[in-house]
């Protein structure tokens, strides 16, 4: 499937609306939350066995970006806007074949195994076009697709719950659930396969800088160097630190109020989940935009910082506050999104546009640790502690206090980024030869 390239005249502005068609599909991986409490109910399922589903889907998110990336970028957009159109709205018509049957197994191959490979070639397949049509602007133009990502559980939140609601939370409403988001999904998200573009000659409009300006390195040597491990960790210690609030976002407040004078009900924390979707989408625009202004190592120290002030004010008085508790949730959950938006606008200052695709693709492996590390620390010491007679928000403490460890440890990574040696730059003749390989290599 060749890339369709842009017409002379045609606005760059139409293809933020196309990344958004698939990032706030493929962003309904943030409500998980929600089915969790169903499946564990109906399934019989432990809290750590419920967030298995979504655990799987985020190691093949990193692991498909990965080793997709370098496709992505033969192939194209649209090429791979239709991979993960199929593969995300089969992930879903697996799972409720799972859900009606009762084989979880199915589930965690549909929705982790099938539509994680969806997630990771659908969230990476926008990000070097859209460098490519906004060098001037590339935290700007990557925090619009990206936001779409954070912003999914905005809308899959409530229509789950709904869907919940209407259907019944046993395992044949589950099913249903299930049925209804892989047709709505897959009507969505062939928008974006439908409107997407290319640049003309790879080559910006509206006056921009050519994609090949500057420091260009390509993503196998991107990999060899110590920048890109450095971001590596900083992308895995701030995606751990969200994703562990934000995989268990329902279930986590009901407990922190639960024996309070004010308790959370099913509806308000289906609320609170949206309200998280909301930060993670404001902050993939807000601060990635930021980052243009101030700089992406900047940036990171917020992210990082701050955040790890935020889990420290949850884990002393959370408990007592509810508008703390939230308030602290909803900067957290901005930094974890911001930090996603403005990674690929740090790897184009550090390494080029030449393969920024591809070289993302490899760091969003990252994102794949975090996916196992933070449920699994947040969902194991819950259980634990449960198992210990332990109750409300004494079953997190020991959790935030670890978090807030691990963003220690990517403030210094941040820290420790240098520009990429000059050894490792592609020179001018090289790149025009490497180009014109590559060119040749694609289907017509």
């Amino acid at each position: 499937m060749s890339p369709p390239v842009a017409s002379p005249g045609w606005s760059r502005w139409l293809v933020p609306p196309a990344a958004l068609s698939v990032h706030l599909s493929i962003g309904q991986a943030y409500a998980w939350s929600v089915f969790k409490p169903p499946l564990e109910s109906a399934l019989d399922l432990s809290g750590t066995q419920s967030a298995l589903p979504f655990q799987v889907a985020i190691v093949m998110l990193g692991l498909s970006a990965a080793f997709g990336g370098t496709l992505v970028e033969r192939n194209g957009p649209r090429w791979a806007m239709t991979v993960a159109l199929v593969c995300f709205s089969s992930g879903f018509l697996i799972s409720a074949l799972g859900a009606a049957t009762q084989q979880y197994w199915l589930i965690v191959l549909g929705y982790g195994f099938v539509g994680g490979i969806g997630l990771g070639i659908g969230y990476i397949s926008p990000v070097s076009t859209l460098i490519k049509w906004f060098p001037d602007r590339p935290g700007m133009a990557t925090g619009i697709a990206i936001m779409g990502f954070g912003g999914g559980a905005l809308i899959a939140s409530p229509l789950s719950a709904q869907l919940l609601e209407s259907f019944g939370s046993d395992d044949s409403g589950i099913a249903l659930a299930f049925l209804v988001h892989g047709v709505t999904y897959a009507v969505f998200m062939a928008l974006g396969v439908l409107l997407v573009r290319v640049p003309r000659g790879e080559k910006p409009v509206d006056g921009g800088a050519s994609a090949g300006d500057g420091v260009q390195v390509s993503a196998r040597d991107a990999v060899r160097t110590p920048q890109f491990w450095c971001l590596w960790v900083v992308l895995c210690m701030n995606v751990t630190a969200g994703i562990g609030i934000l995989e268990k976002a329902a279930p986590m407040i009901t407990d922190f109020f639960a024996d309070t004078s004010t308790p959370v009900s099913v509806s308000a924390a289906a609320g609170f989940v949206a309200l998280l979707s909301a930060a993670n989408m404001a902050g993939r625009i807000g601060w990635s935009s930021t980052s243009d202004l101030i700089g992406r190592r900047n940036v990171y120290r917020v992210y990082l910082g701050a955040g790890a002030l935020m889990y420290g004010l949850i884990a002393l008085f959370g408990d007592s506050s509810k508008p703390l508790f939230i308030l602290c949730a909803l900067v957290i959950l901005s930094f974890y999104g911001g930090g996603f938006a403005t990674i690929p606008a740090y790897l184009k200052d550090l390494f080029g546009t030449y393969q920024v695709g591809a070289i993302h693709g490899r760091l969003l492996t990252a994102w794949s640790t975090a996916g196992v590390l933070g449920p699994l620390i947040v969902n194991w010491i819950a259980d634990r502690q449960e198992e210990a007679g332990k109750h409300g928000a004494s079953l997190y403490g020991l959790s935030f206090v670890i978090m807030i460890g691990l963003l220690a440890v990517g403030f210094v990574a941040n820290e420790l980024v240098r520009p990429v040696h000059p050894s490792r730059h592609i020179p001018a003749p090289r790149k025009e030869t490497a180009d014109a390989e590559r060119q040749h290599s694609e289907p017509a």
